[in-house]
């Protein structure tokens, strides 16, 4: 009789077991569904802008051997004159204009027993809120060298100093792109799009003109004026 009860015991807590597994199962399974209906989309959003600030260094040089470096000094000191003399032709002012000090470096030469020469430089570097006068002096310096003055020149840098306002702008554009395509997906599902549950911005992607050279890590373009600022932004929203 002991027997069959503590069978009949056994039985009953072996079902109640499974009953109350199958019911946390249940539970658990109702909690990650409920968690899970969320749907996270990526928005982006691009607005076309001038660059408003550019950036411009040259460098002047002179060769000569070691015995005429204060020669080749004073040379290049004469042709960084010049070179300032015709930003300041442009109205370039003073402080926008920077000179860097002087160096002398000796030239490689493959023969140990050969005279040592040297190169003398010095670099020049302006900075404007005019851009496209910048640009066109960057064409235009090539006439120095019909006055024997050697100049370097690297191309103009261009930069949008509002870049940090206009992110915030165009986040907020592209979340409002994000919650546009998460209508779209959800109505496939035959869902729509609740609350938004939590956002964050992207990198900062600032291209040419018509370019999609995107970087994982954000992208700068420096090279030229006309400029698309696009940002990405990341949303996740409560389905219905």
């Amino acid at each position: 009789m002991n027997t069959i009860t503590d069978s009949t015991k056994a039985a009953t807590i072996l079902a109640a077991g499974i009953v109350l597994s199958a019911l946390i199962g249940a539970y658990a399974f109702y909690s990650v569904r409920a968690l899970d209906n969320t749907l996270s989309v990526t928005g982006s959003a691009k607005q076309a802008v001038e660059a408003d600030a550019a950036k411009w260094t040259v460098s002047v040089s002179r060769s000569g051997y070691e015995d005429g470096i204060p020669d080749l000094q004073a040379r290049v000191a004469h042709d960084v004159a010049a070179v300032v003399a015709f930003y300041k032709a442009a109205h370039i002012s003073d402080e926008d204009i920077n000179t860097g000090p002087i160096s002398v470096d000796q030239e490689y030469s493959p023969d140990a027993n050969a005279p040592r020469r040297y190169t003398a430089r010095q670099q020049v570097t302006v900075q404007s809120n005019d851009v496209h006068l910048i640009e066109k002096l960057s064409k235009d310096i090539g006439g120095l060298a019909q006055r024997g003055i050697l100049v370097s020149a690297n191309p103009p840098e261009y930069y949008v100093t509002t870049l940090p306002s206009l992110r915030v702008s165009l986040i907020g554009a592209a979340i409002t792109d994000a919650k546009a395509r998460a209508t779209e997906i959800a109505k496939s599902t035959d869902q729509s799009v609740g609350a938004l549950k939590s956002a964050a911005g992207g990198v900062v992607q600032v291209l040419a003109q018509n370019s999609v050279e995107v970087a994982d890590y954000g992208s700068y373009d420096t090279s030229t004026i006309k400029k698309e600022v696009m940002v990405t932004a990341r949303a996740v929203f409560l389905l219905r």
